[in-house]
């Protein structure tokens, strides 16, 4: 393991900035302000091959570029804190631990895009985590790093604090964007995006909060010393959450090239009980399910999409032979049918189907016609579905219909290995 972003976590207290000081902090914003111009700065991060942390891996540099291209009297840097994925529990350590490192990116993202002003959006389940950032947004102004003329400089910037009502989809750039606008959290239709067209109609730099804490470290040590870390395609290091049946969960900064089976079992212990793994989820419940035999394969943006596979948010969850994989997908459909925002049909209507459908099949009444229906339905939502939520979904379902297609079938002849679908023994209750 490595300590890049989240080295300052829990070496000081978060909200005196005399230790943060002492750490280092700020030295990158002054850095910027006073020796680079803002086309510096987008050049520097471009360099470093900084991809956004948030899901979706997008070069940070060019987000940031299309920002700073566009012509406005008004542009807005929005760090996005919703961290409402399941088994995702990374950033909350950033914040907590260390949120003026988060704000020392936010404005020199802000100096380096032309923006004057930010929003800091944090889950509504994060209450404490908000207390803290509103204290640390306060004694900044205070002390001269928000608001006019930050370090007797010719930037200003400002920040306020915003928190969601428990919303899955408000972690969506648009629908957070509605939100902090006051509407209902819906995703927009695309294009326009928010780089030309966002909050109030103006352009807008949307970026996750361990995406931000890398920014003042990539200033600090340089373009090039950051690609020291990691691989190639993947540069740096990442935020990993680590739950399910692990001896050792929590949160651990990895460097990007270690191995599945590296992380799994020798930073995390293996799984408890020395139970047998199943699969592990990657990226949340949005996100894939592979099984065991692929454990080998490196953390990398590259190598993983050379498998179909996403890293998003950097949740794993382990899973053991005790879990039924029917039972476990028909959980996972319950709650994105609980969170679709409902407007548009595909998510809407999808999600409801597949949750009756799995019900079915673990009350041992399901058919082939199902697990077809399952796959069209599947199909239809991630390529019409109007935003990410809906598009990724079916993720799991999809990906264990794939390696554990044999499950699936053996309940429609009325057997769960497992022992949890209205079965006792793994036989079907007459």
């Amino acid at each position: 393991m490595v300590n890049l972003i989240s080295r300052l976590c829990g070496k000081l207290d978060p909200l005196s900035i005399y230790d943060y000081r002492e750490k280092g902090g700020f030295k990158s914003l002054e850095k910027v302000l006073f020796k680079m111009k803002p086309i510096d700065v987008i050049d520097e991060i471009k360099k470093s091959n900084l991809k956004g942390r948030g899901g979706a891996a997008f070069p940070t540099g060019l987000k940031w570029q299309f920002v700073s291209m566009e012509e406005s009297d008004e542009k807005y840097v929005i760090c996005n804190a919703d961290e409402g994925e399941p088994g995702t529990f990374k950033d909350k350590i950033l914040l907590d631990g260390c949120p003026f490192q988060i704000i020392e990116g936010m404005l020199i993202a802000g100096y380096a895009v032309g923006a004057k002003k930010g929003f800091i959006y944090i889950r509504g389940e994060y209450p404490k985590s908000k207390e803290l950032l509103i204290e640390a947004v306060d004694i900044l102004k205070k002390e001269g790093y928000l608001g006019d003329n930050i370090l007797s400089s010719d930037f200003s910037f400002d920040i306020e604090i915003r928190s969601g009502a428990g919303a899955y989809v408000c972690g969506e750039e648009t629908a957070l964007i509605e939100s902090i606008e006051g509407e209902p959290g819906r995703s927009r239709f695309k294009p326009p995006y928010p780089p030309n067209k966002g909050l109030w109609g103006k352009p807008t730099l949307v970026n996750n909060v361990e995406t931000l804490a890398n920014i003042p470290v990539i200033l600090e040590i340089g373009a090039e010393n950051y690609k020291k870390y990691g691989t190639e395609s993947s540069s740096g290091t990442k935020l990993i959450s680590v739950s399910g049946s692990v001896v050792n969960k929590g949160v651990y900064e990895v460097e990007f090239g270690i191995t599945l089976r590296e992380i799994i079992y020798d930073i995390c212990g293996g799984l408890i009980e020395d139970r047998k793994l199943k699969f592990l989820q990657i990226g949340g419940s949005s996100g894939v399910c592979i099984p065991a035999d692929m454990l080998d394969l490196r953390l990398d943006f590259d190598e993983f999409r050379k498998h179909d596979i996403g890293l998003g948010s950097g949740a794993i969850l382990v899973v053991d032979e005790n879990t039924c994989v029917v039972d476990f997908i028909k959980v996972t459909s319950e709650f994105f049918e609980h969170e679709s925002c409902g407007k548009c049909t595909p998510c809407r209507e999808g999600n409801y189907h597949i949750v009756r459908i799995l019900k079915r099949i673990a009350e041992g009444k399901g058919s082939k016609r199902d697990l077809d229906l399952l796959k069209n339905i599947s199909d239809v939502m991630q390529q019409c579905s109007l935003c990410g939520l809906g598009q990724a979904a079916p993720t799991a379902l999809i990906t264990t219909m794939k390696y554990f297609k044999e499950e699936y079938e053996e309940h429609l002849k009325g057997y769960c290995r497992a022992g949890k679908c209205t079965f006792k023994g793994g036989v079907l209750d007459e």
